[in-house]
Order: C-alpha cells, then sequence, then structure tokens
C-alpha cells in the first residue's frame, strides 16, 4: 500500500531465495503455467489474437484459376493470356511479428490481497501472450525492469523460448525496488528497430514517462496492462495501522478509520489510475487495466475482439 509519494533515489534491496522450495518448486510452476496458457491458447485466442495484431503486409503467394468472386484488379493477365483461361494472384499475410513483454518487477508488484500478488498476475498473462505469439508463428521477446532495465531476452520463436522466458520471470530476484518505466521504454527504443507488438505490465505507480512512450508507440504497437489490487484502491477498515512502502521504505502510522486519510488514500489511487489512461490516450497507445483476482481472460478477450 503506498500513501506517499515515491522518490527516485536508487535504492538496493537485498537478495532473496528464489521463489518456492528451489528448482522443483519453480520447474513445477513453470509447468503449472505452461499447461493453463496453452489451453487458453488453443482454445479461446488463437483466432481473437491473430485477427487483433496484423502482420506486416501482404506477398505474393501464387497464381490459380479465376473463381467467382475473386477481385478482377488482381487478375493475372500475362499467366491468362498463356494458358488461355483466366488467373488470379493470390496473397498470404506476412505474419512474422515480434511480441516484447516489459514487466516491471519492482517491489510494488509483490503486493496482493485477492488470491494473487499483482507479480503472479503479471506472469500469468505473460505466459499466456508468449504462447499466443508463438501458436501464430511469432517472436516473443522479455524485458524485466526496476528502475533499471535488468533482464533482457531477444524475441526468438519456439517453445522452449517461450518456456526460458517463464523461468526467468519467475526466479528472477529484482536488483531494485524501485520503478522507472521511461528508462525501460528507452532501452526498447534503442534496442528493437522494427515494428513490434509491445506489452507493458505494470501498476504504472510512477510519472515522467508519457514522451518515451509516445516514440514507442509511434514505431510499434504498444498496450499497457495496468495491475492493481482492490487494497490499492481502499484501505482496510482496522484502526491504527502502519503502513510500509516497499519502494522508497517509507513508513507511516494511518487512523485507517478517519474519512479524510481513507478518502486521501482513495484518492491517490484513482490519480494513479487516471494518469495512466490520459498517457496512453495521449501517446496513441491502448490500456488495459486489470486488479489482481479478476478474470484476465475476460478481459484478453474482450481487448482481442475490440481491436479486431
Amino acid at each position: 500500500m503506498k500513501l506517499f509519494r515515491r522518490n527516485k533515489e536508487n535504492q538496493q534491496i537485498n537478495h532473496a531465495p528464489p521463489v518456492g522450495d528451489g528448482i522443483t518448486s519453480l520447474l513445477k510452476k513453470v509447468r503449472e503455467l505452461e499447461i493453463k496458457s496453452k489451453r487458453l491458447t488453443n482454445h479461446l485466442f488463437t483466432g481473437e489474437y491473430h485477427t487483433a495484431f496484423k502482420g506486416r503486409g501482404m506477398a505474393f503467394k501464387e497464381v490459380r484459376e479465376y473463381q467467382p468472386g475473386d477481385d478482377i484488379r488482381f487478375i493475372e493477365w500475362n499467366v491468362s493470356a498463356r494458358m488461355g483461361h483466366t488467373y488470379s494472384k493470390l496473397f498470404e499475410e506476412e505474419r512474422e511479428l515480434s511480441v516484447h513483454l516489459l514487466v516491471d518487477v519492482s517491489a510494488s508488484s509483490l503486493f496482493g490481497t485477492n488470491k494473487q500478488t499483482k507479480r503472479d498476475l503479471i506472469a500469468e498473462m505473460c505466459a499466456v501472450l508468449a504462447f499466443s505469439a508463438i501458436s501464430n508463428n511469432d517472436k516473443a521477446g522479455l524485458i524485466l525492469f526496476s528502475d533499471k532495465v535488468e533482464k533482457y531476452i531477444p524475441a526468438r520463436k519456439g517453445k522452449d523460448h517461450v518456456l526460458y522466458m517463464i523461468r526467468e520471470l519467475l526466479n528472477h530476484q529484482p536488483h531494485s525496488a524501485q520503478t522507472d518505466i521511461q528508462k525501460a521504454l528507452q532501452f526498447l527504443n534503442r534496442t528493437t528497430k522494427h515494428k513490434s507488438i509491445v506489452f507493458i505490465l505494470s501498476d504504472f505507480a510512477d510519472a515522467g514517462y508519457h514522451d518515451a512512450l509516445r516514440v514507442a508507440a509511434k514505431r510499434h504497437d504498444v498496450i499497457g496492462v495496468q495491475t492493481y489490487d482492490a487494497r490499492d484502491e481502499q484501505l482496510p477498515k482496522v484502526g491504527l495501522l502502519q503502513v510500509y512502502d516497499a519502494e522508497t521504505g517509507n513508513t507511516a502510522w494511518l487512523n485507517t478509520s478517519d474519512p479524510y486519510t481513507r478518502q486521501r488514500y482513495n484518492n491517490q489511487f484513482h490519480k494513479i489510475m487516471e494518469d495512466a489512461k490520459i498517457t496512453f490516450r495521449t501517446a496513441g497507445a491502448d490500456l488495459m487495466q486489470v486488479a489482481t483476482g479478476e478474470d484476465y481472460v475476460k478481459k484478453l478477450q474482450e481487448f482481442f475482439i475490440r481491436r479486431a
């Protein structure tokens, strides 16, 4: 829970042991995500994803005999004259796209009170998006960031590559507690020259990234996924409570029964959410907002269908 504006001082955090009980627990979690993501991809997202994200253009494939309904603009006159029948040109979509997942691993992503943390929600959505990409013969890549870029996995094809991405995402121990979305976007803009699909998954409790987002949105198809928790919006009414900001290290005692305190906390949440909406809209990018414990599958489906 965050009541105070975060500062931009670089704050290192201690390395924790790998999530779970070592490598066995990690591999089990990866396998669970693989099974769930493949099921969703095969039964729900294949068509929606393909339609929502267009390829780079159309390329000539072959000629065949003209059929009723063929566009007369695509009649191949030379072949038709040589063969004595009317032939049409066929085209196919140049599909191969790259999907880059920019994932906020700062300390605020560890928060969650409804079935899962924000980081758990992000991991599941990343797995689904990455498997959707490779099932459509697209590439998938990963950028993990805090107030610096902590890990970069270039976009490649294949199931093994996606499983590697998921393992790294689940097992990564952040070097910093804080967030700087601008630096992650600047890194993307420097390293990714070809038009790509870019998902940014964060709570977006940050500022100063509008210009970098606008540059990225001009070159790429950018979609923000803003994650939040019910307790980000509303304090529990439990009297005097000590709250801790995991990113800045600030602590404070709050009277959670005080109407003014509760309203101030709620106002800050809505400002973060509204600022993200405005920033993405003015940059020409899309934004989804998903809560922990919410049906993110339905949200993704609605988003894909809306874009299609």
